[in-house]
């Protein structure tokens, strides 16, 4: 069981840890909290200093939490929004494509022979289980991103999962992220998450990169792009929980303007 419960609950974090691609470096961890939960979120942007007019390519990664003040066991979360600063571009331009098709019925090693060029990031996640009656426990899994294409002004993400128990079945997600014109935001991701375990499980722990350069006509890029304006990127992140609790808040951290 335990297998099955550590994939599936991966879906989870995904949105909320995009919120991480807006850090220039390593800080201390941002803490937003919403009541008993608490969403504490920290990641890297390499090189820090950036180009101030013209975006540049980056790497990153990002790592967070989910916890409650009490201790108990925390929400599960149902649908999670990341509005990310317009200094950053997602250029997906001549990558290769997955369709969710290629990577149905896979296991994460088949689903890496599938559509080994469209991979765009790697990570792990841990899940919190509290069935009824047993005491929680905890499991951690990986998972991959897939360039899933683009359509006008939005990039397809795809989350490949994979649950062992009953029997071997993957589970294949999206996230949509779509240019948007609100202020400061230039790019708008929005996820809705599967139900975990029933119901029961929770994800307490995300870490990933998305660091993938590739070369389309001659000319090498990087799906990750991002300059720096103003010395400073923001990011906001809105979450809704199975017990109806919500969450939002804003983000705002330092990186080098160069040029």
């Amino acid at each position: 069981m335990h297998k099955s419960i550590r994939i599936v609950a991966l879906a989870a974090g995904l949105t909320v840890a995009m919120a991480g691609l807006a850090f220039a470096a390593y800080y201390e961890p941002t803490v937003v909290r919403a009541g008993d939960l608490v969403i504490s979120v920290n990641g890297r942007i390499s090189p820090a200093a950036l180009p101030k007019s013209k975006v540049a390519p980056i790497e990153a990664s990002a790592q967070g939490t989910v916890a409650t003040t009490s201790g108990s066991h925390p929400p599960a979360a149902r649908s999670v929004v990341v509005r990310i600063d317009r200094s950053f571009a997602i250029d997906a331009k001549g990558l290769p494509a997955c369709k969710p098709g290629q990577l149905i019925a896979s296991s994460t090693a088949v689903a890496k022979r599938a559509c080994p060029n469209a991979i765009v990031g790697t990570g792990s996640a841990e899940a919190e289980v509290a069935f009824p009656e047993q005491a929680p426990f905890k499991a951690r899994g990986p998972l991959l991103f897939f360039n899933g294409g683009s359509n006008g002004n939005s990039t397809l993400l795809l989350v490949h999962l994979y649950a062992a128990v009953p029997a071997p079945t993957a589970i294949v997600t999206t996230v949509k992220i779509a240019k948007t014109h609100r202020g400061r935001y230039g790019y708008q991701a929005v996820a809705q998450i599967p139900v975990i375990a029933g119901g029961s499980g929770s994800i307490v722990g995300f870490n990933f990169d998305i660091d993938r350069k590739f070369t389309d006509g001659g000319k090498r890029r990087s799906y990750l792009a991002a300059k720096c304006p103003t010395g400073r990127y923001l990011t906001q992140i809105q979450a809704s929980f199975a017990d109806g609790a919500s969450l939002q808040g804003t983000v705002a951290r330092s990186c080098t303007p160069k040029g």
